[in-house]
């Protein structure tokens, strides 16, 4: 007997990223929004839904995906100190947290990179801190 194939992991799985940050009430006194669409103008400093980037992860009798996924932090704080403390809040909120994914059973979430860039236009007064996890699903049984 086969299975039916799933449906991808990656939109339900950006929406359990959003829905747990923005739950998160001590980051959320940090930042402004956390948004999958940044509207023009956007206060500083924010969160944005960055890629995502799913592969499958199936075993001999279940399918599953990893979503790799980033979220990008903007500040316009003189120095990175406002973004990595928004970034070491959004681990807390994030790392080996479990997730509510719709149609999906959340298996794992683990840190997987962060890197400190400042913007290359002049006047150089963005901080950007992209920041990347992986989360494990499987779909349930039928």
């Amino acid at each position: 007997m086969i299975s039916p194939v799933p449906g991808l992991a990656a939109l339900p799985t950006r929406d359990a990223v959003l829905a747990a940050l923005t739950a998160d009430a001590p980051l959320m006194a940090l930042v402004t929004g956390v948004l999958d669409n940044v509207p023009e103008p956007q206060g500083f400093p924010y969160i944005e839904l960055g890629e995502s980037v799913e592969t499958p992860e199936n075993a001999h009798d279940r399918h599953g995906s990893a979503v790799l996924q980033t979220l990008h932090i903007w500040s316009r704080y003189r120095g990175y100190a406002q973004a990595l403390t928004i970034a070491a809040r959004v681990l807390q909120a994030l790392d080996h947290r479990p997730l509510v994914i719709e149609g999906h059973t959340w298996r794992w979430t683990r840190f997987v990179s962060l890197q400190t860039l400042t913007d290359p236009e002049p006047p150089h007064d963005i901080r950007h801190v992209p920041m990347t996890f992986r989360i494990g699903t499987e779909v349930p049984p039928a």
